[in-house]
């Protein structure tokens, strides 16, 4: 999976990583990373990376993030071989974190960096934080398409999660290795997270309309592979196995 390297020239070794998955999102792109720059210029004491994970995207987006290191050291992106959905681009993005917390954000301009001060002071308490949007700038079919969507999953997996779909979330790195990656899995972090024995919170979010492309998830694509998903993640949740070791 080939990406940009790191340089730490003029930093140290970042403590928060930012991860956000792009697929044909060239025009949101550089405002994204303004804004996620802006978030941080007023948390000093958090030095930061940025890593926009290319998830095989057919527009300019590969040349948008090659321009975007000159105007900031602090990005860096991965790009996958191809289009491999959400889920990989995020996993790609968070084993590749060199940060103690993770933060993720879609790359489509609807969430908000601005909540990030509130994550990170979450991660010093918790081990995953889960945002949810108390209001949604979206159409009334994908507001209740994501309601029944999440009142069936919580149905099935009692995870406590009201909004499993919401891109802005926190982690502290000890996250990702209970993370089984497959297809579809990041609407099922919480999950897994619990079920190692990891704490949870969840916290309100922003969220703005879409300016900017268009949306990759519709009812359509999401409904049987959601059910599809979740009679899976209900079966592994059951034969999940954390080893205890004894001190």
């Amino acid at each position: 999976m080939p990406g940009d390297e790191p340089s730490d020239a003029g930093h140290g070794r970042p403590r928060v990583s930012v991860v956000v998955p792009c697929y044909n999102e060239a025009d949101n792109i550089p405002l994204l990373a303004e804004r996620v720059d802006m978030a941080f210029a007023g948390l000093p004491e958090w030095p930061y990376e940025c890593i926009f994970v290319d998830d095989g995207s057919t527009d300019d987006t590969r040349e948008r993030l090659a321009r975007l290191r000159a105007a900031y050291p602090c990005m860096r992106a991965l790009h996958l071989v191809r289009n491999m959905g959400q889920s990989a681009a995020l996993i790609a993005g968070m084993r590749d974190a060199r940060g103690d917390c993770i933060l993720t954000l879609d790359g489509d301009l609807q969430n908000d960096p601005a909540d990030f001060a509130r994550f990170l002071e979450l991660l010093q308490e918790y081990d995953c934080v889960c945002g949810y949007r108390a209001v949604r700038n979206d159409t009334w079919v994908r507001r209740l398409s994501s309601r029944v969507a999440n009142a069936v999953r919580n149905a099935v997996l009692h995870d406590g999660i009201r909004d499993s779909g919401c891109g802005s979330k926190g982690f502290r790195k000890i996250c990702v290795q209970y993370i089984v990656p497959f297809n579809g899995v990041h609407r099922f972090f919480a999950v897994l997270i619990r079920n190692a024995g990891l704490s949870i919170v969840e916290c309100p979010v922003a969220h703005h309309p879409r300016v900017h492309g268009v949306s990759k998830y519709g009812v359509g694509n999401r409904l049987w592979r959601g059910l599809f998903d979740l009679v899976g993640v209900a079966w592994l949740r059951r034969r999940y196995v954390h080893p205890a070791v004894a001190d």
